[in-house]
């Protein structure tokens, strides 16, 4: 299991694949965004957790359609059918692989970045407290997707419009809890939502995942 997560994480940041490329679109969109609804300190202060939350939405996506489609190209993912860790396991291990190289990178320059959009710094504890327990269900989330889409041609389009409505839930909670949280409103519930969300997903993704791994390599 570790030599299957370390073996992810240096393909991903040699390869590119998602490590900085998921950062740098977060960071050119809250650049952006200024340039696109005005100067105006009171309205970007406003959308800001809203924006945020987006953007690190969108960033998940862009790498997804790389957690399988490689080891499906090269053949590791039918050693990984017949060796002794268990699909799920992997499945497991290629969440948290995708979640090191794109949501925790996203989680700790979301603060900086909030900057940016004026937000309030009341609001940063909760901003990075509702990343750090959502971004987990977009990786497992997206990891789904990518196992039910893995050998389809242009299957990075189809995994995107497959998971983003899966993604909704979190994207509410999430931008709820650091908007309540900036106007300084107690926002614990959304964050109980929102871990509610992704101890679902640990608990029956890496099931599904296997499972639809299992169905496209017959």
């Amino acid at each position: 299991m570790i030599a299957l997560l370390r073996r992810d994480l240096k393909l991903a940041i040699r390869a590119g694949g998602g490590f900085g490329l998921g950062l740098a679109f977060f960071l050119i969109l809250v650049v952006l965004v200024p340039f696109g609804v005005g100067p105006n300190a009171d309205i970007l202060s406003r959308i800001a957790p809203g924006i945020l939350w987006v953007g690190a939405l969108l960033s998940c996506l862009l790498s997804l359609d790389r957690i399988f489609q490689l080891d499906y190209e090269d053949g590791t993912l039918d050693l990984l059918a017949t060796a002794p860790l268990p699909l799920e396991a992997a499945a497991t291990l290629k969440a948290l692989s995708h979640w090191l190289t794109t949501g925790l990178p996203l989680t700790l320059a979301a603060p900086f970045l909030g900057v940016l959009l004026s937000m309030p710094s009341g609001a940063t504890f909760w901003l990075v407290a509702s990343l750090a327990i959502g971004t987990p269900a977009l990786s497992m989330l997206g990891t789904f997707g990518a196992a039910l889409t893995v050998g389809l041609k242009r299957g990075g389009l189809l995994v995107s419009l497959l998971v983003l409505p899966l993604y909704m839930p979190t994207l509410i909670f999430g931008a709820e809890a650091v908007r309540r949280g900036a106007e300084g409103l107690p926002a614990s519930t959304a964050l109980l939502f929102l871990a509610a969300i992704t101890a679902g997903c640990a608990a029956l993704l890496p099931f599904a995942s296997a499972a639809a791994l299992r169905m496209n390599l017959r």
